[in-house]
């Protein structure tokens, strides 16, 4: 696979920005989404990587229509529908969203309302939305009540049209077996894994990512165990083509396309740290002296961040809760 190093370069920067937003407290309303760009990344067989402001997007294209996974921000939903139709001029036929946060479902609505649906909805109807001039919106059910439990929630028009409540769903669109997989209390309790059999790619929203640890949403659900058991899946379904590269391309929630070895070096670099903080626990070291041995110090550099919502001490302070507890 060719890959353009100034497109891969200006997908890192753009990943960068965006998860610094996200991260540093600023609302929706005091963003400007005016100078983002959304970069096109074709990645192999029906697959392109989608990068602007907010969690990546997965786009498949093919003679039955445009599969994407997660919308963005919905102030960018004109953009990212260009960005599309660089790509296909047929209709968004299918939405999937890998979780609740608004960075990966903003826009459900707005390109819901771009798409049409060959099938109709199912869930929506119960609201008279109208769901079969519209793409359908595909969740795991868990979203659907995140989405409800949310003060200001996003338009009904984006809501989960078919939710599955089962350990995977699957589907079959423009001659691609795509294999959709809950993984449960991860990143959130909503988190679904969305693999593309043909062109062997993995989509996997915000339980990997290159850019920072991973954020543990506790309160949706979320455990650093199920994130590292979410990781584990992805290594057992993704294949190297040699010495651990290419082979499965991998698209993270946010930061640059990868493959395997990234994400077993993100696996096994979340590993040491829980075991760093497991010992200091035995050792019957509280939260702040754990904090003051720095267990992820050689990592800082690379993952680390001193501001925003979910900081490096926050992400500590979970692991130690979450480890506490099981002692």
């Amino acid at each position: 696979m060719i890959i353009n190093l100034n497109i891969i370069r200006s997908i890192i920067s753009a990943t960068a920005l965006c998860f610094c937003l996200f991260n540093s407290g600023v609302t929706l309303a005091q963003q400007n989404f005016d100078d983002v760009e959304i970069k096109v990344l074709h990645v192999q067989g029906n697959i392109y990587m989608l990068v602007g402001e907010g969690g990546n997007i997965t786009l498949q294209a093919g003679e039955q229509g445009v599969l994407i996974v997660d919308t963005m921000f919905a102030p960018l939903s004109d953009k990212i529908f260009a960005a599309i139709r660089s790509v296909s001029d047929k209709p968004i036929t299918y939405i999937i969203n890998t979780h609740g946060h608004g960075d990966h479902i903003g826009g459900n609505a707005n390109l819901a309302q771009m798409g049409s649906n060959i099938a109709g909805g199912n869930t929506i109807d119960l609201f008279a939305a109208g769901a079969g001039n519209q793409a359908k919106v595909v969740a795991h059910e868990n979203v659907m009540a995140s989405i409800l439990a949310q003060e200001n929630p996003i338009p009904i028009e984006g809501w989960p049209t078919d939710t599955y409540y089962t350990s995977k769903k699957d589907l079959f669109f423009n001659g691609e077996a795509i294999m959709i997989t809950h993984q449960p209390n991860a990143h959130t309790d909503g988190d679904s894994l969305i693999f593309f059999r043909r062109s062997d790619v993995i989509s996997t929203g915000d339980i990997f990512r290159t850019t920072a640890y991973p954020f543990i949403d506790v309160a949706n659900g979320g455990s650093l165990q199920g994130v590292l058991d979410g990781l584990n899946y992805i290594l057992d379904l993704a294949v190297p083509a040699d010495r651990q590269e290419n082979g499965t391309m991998i698209i993270p929630g946010h930061g640059r396309l990868t493959d395997e070895a990234d994400v077993l070096d993100y696996r096994d670099m979340l590993t040491i740290i829980r075991d760093r903080i497991a010992y200091r626990i035995d050792q019957g070291d509280s939260l702040s002296q754990v904090k003051a041995t720095e267990p992820t110090f050689d990592y800082d550099d690379r993952f680390g961040l001193n501001s925003g919502t979910f900081t490096t001490e926050k992400f500590i302070e979970v692991i130690y809760n979450e480890l506490s507890i099981r002692n």
